[in-house]
């Protein structure tokens, strides 16, 4: 997959889901204009309740651009993945 240079991708593993939202809150504030949450096998449950709580915290100010549920080859395995794509409204 190709990004555009302005995209970040926050990859949820075991850090607590606040980590990742203050690592969305700060990448927004260094100008990136959109991010993909992704979660894999056991943390796409984890990846959604990333993107509720920034639903929570910045409200109107993004949106949901995509969401992509499929699965890929990941060390060795096949594993389930979702991409939440969201994107800064200004």
């Amino acid at each position: 997959m190709t990004l555009p240079p302005n995209v970040k991708i926050i990859d949820v593993t075991r850090k607590p889901v606040s980590d990742y939202v203050f690592d969305a809150v700060v990448t927004f504030n260094q100008g990136v204009d959109e991010l993909i949450i992704k979660g894999r096998g056991d943390y796409i449950s984890k990846a959604v309740d990333v993107y509720r709580v920034l639903s929570e915290r910045l409200g109107d100010t993004i949106e949901v651009v995509k969401i992509e549920i499929g699965s890929e080859k990941f060390r060795g395995r096949r594993r389930s993945y979702i991409m939440i794509r969201i994107k800064r409204k200004y």
